[in-house]
């Protein structure tokens, strides 16, 4: 007689950009991925070895470089292994934007060497809980029992929902690192004005320019609000080094969004930081989708 046995659910990995609620990953048995970070001489993995503390400090000393680097594709290739040895059914990997960060294309890398039929990489073309909230559906979709192309789907689709919103108190850190056009930064270089940005097809992309900071987060609450909809959302606020400003956002968010479904706050971490700055205030909606029957999904 032999026993039935249930497959082992598809495994999801993501990168640490996720900035995923403390705890969340180990509980949900999400695998994340660590991207380098580098302070003058010292070097670590995002999460692991260095915090927002630690790029907070380092930022401030305008003598010490702050860089920051992809995962090599061989530590993608040993997590997936090692899920498949676990006995996952296949992996399914989702990760900040490839025109962001060689982190998606050194997942495609090792997913190359592992094996296409095992392993499927999502870009998420957002980065934090735009990534974030992507990852939950695709762990969501797996513990029900979806296989790797229903857990890929689950994945893409609210990613194809998220819209990111942010200001930063300069745009010369995401100019030097390349996350912006020079012609673009210059929108923002005028003095006194705060740039307003946002995320669009995968790219940073300046939305508007406001005079003060208060009047950028005033701008982004409209935001958020029009991009939610009539329906619940899962909403994030972000910031570094901007702890108080954070709350005073989520706490308008609250207010104008009664119905959402989630809303978390919490401070990036050394790769994001690293290239927007302290003073980073953002915002992640991730609009419900209504099922059939009138119930949102996520």
């Amino acid at each position: 007689m032999h026993l039935y046995r249930a497959p082992v659910p598809v495994a999801v990995v993501t990168d640490s950009t996720a900035y995923l609620p403390v705890g969340v990953a180990a509980q949900r048995g999400i695998r994340v991925v660590p991207l380098e970070v580098r302070l003058g001489d010292r070097v670590g993995r995002e999460g692991v070895d260095i915090d927002a503390a630690a790029v907070s400090a380092a930022l401030a000393d305008r003598h010490l470089t702050v860089q920051t680097s992809r995962p090599p594709p061989a530590e993608f290739a040993t997590t997936y292994r090692a899920a498949l040895a676990d006995g996952a059914a296949g992996v399914v990997s989702v990760h900040l934007s490839r025109d962001l960060s060689g982190t998606w294309d050194a997942a495609r890398l090792a997913a190359q060497e592992v094996g296409m039929d095992r392993v499927r990489v999502v870009d998420s073309r957002a980065t934090a809980m735009g990534l974030g909230y992507a990852v939950l559906a695709a762990a969501d979709a797996a513990e029900s029992g979806a296989d790797a192309a229903g857990v890929e789907e689950a994945a893409a689709d609210v990613a194809g929902r998220c819209r990111v919103f942010f200001c930063v108190d300069t745009l010369d850190r995401l100019r030097r690192g390349g996350r912006i056009g020079a012609a673009a930064a210059l929108v923002g270089g005028a003095l006194a004005v705060k740039p307003l940005l946002h995320v669009a097809q995968g790219r940073i992309v300046p939305l508007e320019r406001v005079r003060t900071t208060a009047r950028a987060a005033q701008r982004m609450v409209e935001l958020a609000v029009r991009a939610a909809g009539d329906g619940p959302a899962d909403l994030a606020v972000h910031h570094l080094g901007a702890a108080e400003r954070a709350e005073e956002l989520a706490e308008r968010l609250r207010e104008r969004l009664p119905r959402a479904a989630r809303l978390l706050v919490s401070e990036v971490g050394a790769v994001i930081g690293a290239h927007a700055g302290t003073g980073l205030l953002g915002i992640v909606v991730v609009p419900r989708r209504e099922c059939p029957g009138g119930t949102p999904e996520s």
